[in-house]
């Protein structure tokens, strides 16, 4: 070979002109927007968001479960492909949404807002967390457009929370997510190693870890204090000298009791969508579509809470055939590729939920971060879709169950026809 043949071959490619030109050209998956977060981030807060509760068996189930479940492709002309759907009775451009995650200003001093306005650019529905570190207001200001849901525990005393659903309400926010696994809070073991607090103290490790972070510590040092500005009925006049009440007792483990009365009292008292967050039980769905529940997120709350709790996927079709069309499906837990979206819709999800995967984007590089995650998100769920055959969301969740099988299973054949005869 000639060296001016070698000279052709080499393509030196410019400087990238952009933070999104440097992603798209470094980033081709979730897990290398983790390995990105995970260098930007002190350790103890990386293990805040990548963390589990106990021994991190749900955690690490999340995943796996979706390994368990394999396609089998139809052959046939994939004409107009688009993955725009409707979720909660209104529009998404992918079958997406994007979990509420408390104290979202710990990854980057953007936080909500920077998740919101990400959102709103893709045309996908955000639910804020009750212990977001932004009032709801302000997410509602920065992003007008944005198809908001917030998040909130049910709430014992009455006139607390009407005060509540009118804030939620007055600000523009469509649905409530209702947290119905967060009794307590699990114990998650890295943060009690990690000597982790929210909102962060100033310790020893602090310390050392905020020094081999300057870029996170000087974006905490120069920007508002870390607090929960919607743990109140009406909006705060000012910055939060304490947490709340409701934050101490959960966090020391005390909790005031309620049933599915509140959550019967709460559909009657709430005009918008309800979704229950937080249920992998059958039997909870089936009650939850009989009191007029929109939706349930199934859930173990990514691996955070009860350890040793079912993986969705594990649950999704029995509860699929008990919810019986009269519920939306809306599936989070270890959901890391559009592939696992696509294999949820097929067993009856209306729709598959992300957390930890945008808080590494917003980790990484704020709402730019954000915005590709979801980018990557719809790139793949377009491509799944065309190598498996199906044009449209709906054709998917109509066909899915004829398109996906478990690894356990013999693709719908009696195992015994797998035996040689001589053995029957």
């Amino acid at each position: 070979m000639k060296v001016k043949d070698i000279r052709g071959l080499v393509a030196a490619p410019a400087p990238a002109k952009s933070l999104e030109e440097r992603l798209a050209r470094s980033c081709f998956s979730v897990d290398d927007m983790r390995r990105i977060a995970r260098r930007r981030l002190p350790g103890s807060i990386f293990d805040y968001i990548d963390g589990g509760s106990e021994d991190e068996a749900s955690l690490r189930r999340n995943r796996e479960s979706f390994s368990d479940w394999r396609f089998l492709p139809k052959w046939g002309s994939v004409d107009g492909l688009h993955a725009d759907t409707t979720v909660l009775g209104g529009p998404s451009a992918l079958p997406l949404t994007l979990s509420p995650t408390g104290g979202t200003r710990l990854f980057h001093p953007q936080g909500e807002l920077a998740v919101a306005r990400a959102a709103q650019a893709a045309g996908i529905p955000y639910g804020l967390a009750h212990l977001s570190t932004t009032t709801l207001e302000s997410v509602s200001e920065a992003a007008p457009r944005l198809r908001k849901w917030f998040n909130i525990e049910p709430i014992v005393d009455k006139d607390e929370l009407d005060g509540v659903l009118e804030r939620v309400s007055r600000a523009g926010y469509e649905a409530l997510l209702v947290n119905v696994d967060c009794r307590g809070i699990g114990r998650r073991e890295r943060d009690y190693r990690n000597g982790f607090t929210a909102p962060p103290t100033i310790k020893p490790r602090t310390v050392l870890e905020g020094a081999l972070h300057p870029r996170w510590s000087l974006g905490f040092l120069l920007n508002d204090a870390i607090a929960f500005p919607n743990l109140e009925a009406e909006a705060p006049a000012g910055p939060l000298a304490s947490t709340p009440d409701m934050w101490k007792s959960l966090l020391a483990g005390s909790y005031e009791p309620t049933d599915w009365a509140d959550i019967e009292d709460l559909r009657l008292r709430w005009n918008g969508k309800l979704v229950l967050k937080g249920c992998v039980n059958p039997d909870d769905v089936a009650r939850a579509a009989s009191l007029g529940v929109d939706a349930v997120q199934v859930s173990n709350h990514g691996g955070r809470q009860l350890d040793h709790m079912a993986s969705p996927m594990d649950v999704l079709p029995e509860l699929a055939h008990r919810a019986d069309g009269r519920l939306e499906l809306i599936v989070d837990g270890g959901v890391r590729r559009g592939v696992d979206v696509v294999k949820a819709l097929a067993l009856g999800a209306s729709a598959a939920s992300i957390g930890r995967p945008y808080l590494y984007g917003l980790a990484a590089a704020g709402e730019t971060g954000v915005r590709h995650v979801i980018g990557m998100f719809a790139e793949e769920i377009e491509r799944t879709m065309i190598l498996l055959g199906v044009s449209s969301i709906e054709e998917l969740r109509h066909e899915g169950p004829g398109l996906i099988r478990h690894r356990n299973d013999v693709f719908g054949r009696d195992s015994s026809a797998l035996r040689p005869a001589t053995d029957r």
